[in-house]
């Protein structure tokens, strides 16, 4: 998807353009310990997308409305799936990967989007989907390692986006202020090159940055110590995103924690800024059809 063929979706006329994200069919996993189905469900149907909310072990066992390929991006949400007491997202990742493997990696080829969100992009790097080298969405190459300091963080850090991604979710956007909350977050390559291929790929679509805009290792703007400020990658496609900061949990402006002082010198924007990442995503599939 080009900028060009993204400005002629937003272009359309507004009848148009609602009918082709409502036609946008979003399934949200949920169950086993996660917890924020709700304000994920709201962020897509904010942008304009239809959503179902359905318990893996439901979509395991083929339950009505749950098929992968009736849908159009696949969510994998935050929380604490099987409590991470064997690290966070194995448990959720060893379920799909036995049960479900095969009807993911045929949802992934047939070009469908999927957004993982902490606990979601933990498990979608303990499947091998991200950072999905090679075509190889089945082995993993990546972890999310304890934070260097031990223990949940809890905190607002600063994200910048690298322009040059193929990431279909990031398309557009500048810096962004995200409530970050996990105690497993370190994002550590299996080695130096893979993770040098991931930079020369700009896979890397996401990275924690200091107060003058630079990526950053340091911790508190960086909450686990991720080399190179790793904060979420892609896949080569730029359908498959995961990330560790949660967009859901910024969906109004008022989320923010300065909002009050913000709304002291200008007017408060309508929407919160991780509604962008959620917009991204469904018109990517909005736009198909289109050309630039």
């Amino acid at each position: 998807m080009t900028d060009n063929t993204l400005n002629r979706l937003r272009d359309l006329p507004n009848d148009e353009l609602t009918r082709r994200r409502a036609d946008v069919r979003v399934l949200i996993l949920t169950g086993l310990g996660l917890n924020c189905e709700a304000e994920t469900e709201a962020a897509f149907r904010m942008a304009g997308a239809t959503t179902r909310r359905a318990n893996l072990l439901d979509v395991l066992a083929g339950g009505d409305g749950t098929r992968l390929a009736d849908h159009d991006i696949l969510t994998f949400i935050g929380g604490f799936a099987f409590g991470d007491h064997l690290g966070a997202g194995f448990v959720f990742a060893n379920k799909i990967r036995w049960r479900l493997y095969d009807r993911l990696i045929e949802f992934i080829e047939n070009d469908g989007l999927a957004l993982g969100v902490c606990n979601g992009f933990q498990t979608l790097v303990r499947l091998g989907v991200l950072p999905g080298l090679d075509g190889d969405y089945r082995t993993p190459r990546a972890t999310l390692a304890p934070n260097d300091r031990l223990g949940y963080r809890d905190a607002w850090v600063r994200l910048s986006f690298d322009a040059d991604s193929p990431c279909v979710w990031t398309r557009g956007l500048g810096p962004m202020d995200l409530p970050a909350r996990h105690g497993e977050g370190k994002f550590l390559a299996e080695s130096d090159e893979l993770l040098d291929r991931l930079e020369a790929g700009a896979q890397i679509a996401a990275r924690y940055v200091d107060a003058d805009g630079q990526p950053t290792e340091a911790w508190p703007g960086n909450p686990n110590g991720s080399p190179r400020g790793v904060a979420g990658i892609c896949d080569p496609s730029g359908r498959i995103f995961g990330l560790m900061p949660h967009p859901d949990a910024y969906l109004y402006p008022f989320h923010h924690p300065r909002w009050e002082r913000r709304l002291a010198t200008s007017p408060l924007p309508d929407e919160g800024e991780g509604m962008a990442i959620f917009r991204n995503g469904v018109d990517a599939v909005a736009a198909r059809g289109l050309t630039g």
